[in-house]
């Protein structure tokens, strides 16, 4: 059961990029309990024919496509899927990303070419191909893009990530401004080290580091995919209308707390 209204996003219909698995499926099963029509991205088909099955079987309603985020024709075929099934769309949540640890010295230029042009690029391709329909929203457009406290702080290890984050938070707040015009609010949400996702898993628990990342939360624990999708259904909700150029940071505090390695 949502914490939130019953039909708190209904009539809404959204697009969520990486929508099959992790934080971006998180948002979407949520949102789709709260009364909002759900189209799902994501590369791999088999993750979308799981996802969608799972939020029907709660009552929701989502539909799946395929597509990558670097192509921006299959992007625009997505959104135009979108407005075709539904008739409109209202909130484009962009949550599709890529990362691995290696020290900036050892990396190649095509991994980090690949994590920027997934994070940062997939981004602004999703915003273009969709700003024309949320324009036409009766509910006034909501982008949500997720970011990382660690991108302004820097992020020893993972650099193409940590740039790409801060172009997104960057790119966020340039369309936020340029934007209100067609009241389409833009927002980045930064989330925590969140348990259960493949980033944590890879980037904190598979090197040993699950115990530190705890540590280093101010409330002493990793976040829920959960609290990430709270997060984004205040901003795409009513809650949200007169918030635009933010960045949520949903992360227990780790930003503000310093705990030695050692």
């Amino acid at each position: 059961m949502s914490i939130f209204a019953p039909g708190a996003l209904a009539g809404r219909v959204a697009l969520i990029t990486g929508g099959a698995t992790g934080l971006g499926f998180a948002i979407a099963r949520e949102f789709a309990v709260l009364g909002a029509k759900v189209v799902l991205i994501s590369r791999k088909q088999e993750n979308l024919d799981k996802a969608v099955a799972e939020i029907k079987s709660s009552g929701g309603t989502a539909i799946a496509v395929q597509a990558d985020v670097r192509q921006y024709d299959q992007v625009v075929a997505a959104v135009q899927t979108a407005t075709g099934t539904f008739g409109s769309l209202d909130i484009l949540v962009n949550s599709a990303a890529g990362n691995f640890y290696c020290p900036t010295e050892q990396m190649s230029p095509n991994g980090w070419r690949t994590v920027v042009d997934i994070d940062l690029n997939g981004n602004f391709l999703c915003c273009k191909a969709a700003f024309e329909a949320l324009k036409q929203s009766r509910f006034e457009g909501r982008i949500i893009m997720l970011a990382t406290s660690n991108a302004l702080s820097g992020w020893p290890g993972q650099s193409h990530a940590a740039a790409a984050k801060a172009g997104i938070i960057s790119l966020s707040r340039s369309l936020a401004v340029e934007w209100a015009l067609h009241k389409i609010h833009v927002n980045t949400i930064s989330p925590g080290p969140i348990a259960g996702t493949e980033g944590t898993t890879k980037l904190y628990e598979q090197r040993g580091l699950a115990e530190l990342q705890a540590r280093r939360v101010a409330l002493g624990r990793l976040g829920d995919p959960q609290d990430i999708a709270h997060a984004a259904v205040y901003l795409a909700s009513p809650g949200g209308n007169f918030i635009t150029g933010a960045d949520l940071i949903v992360d227990g505090g780790r930003w503000l707390n310093y705990i030695a390695n050692a």
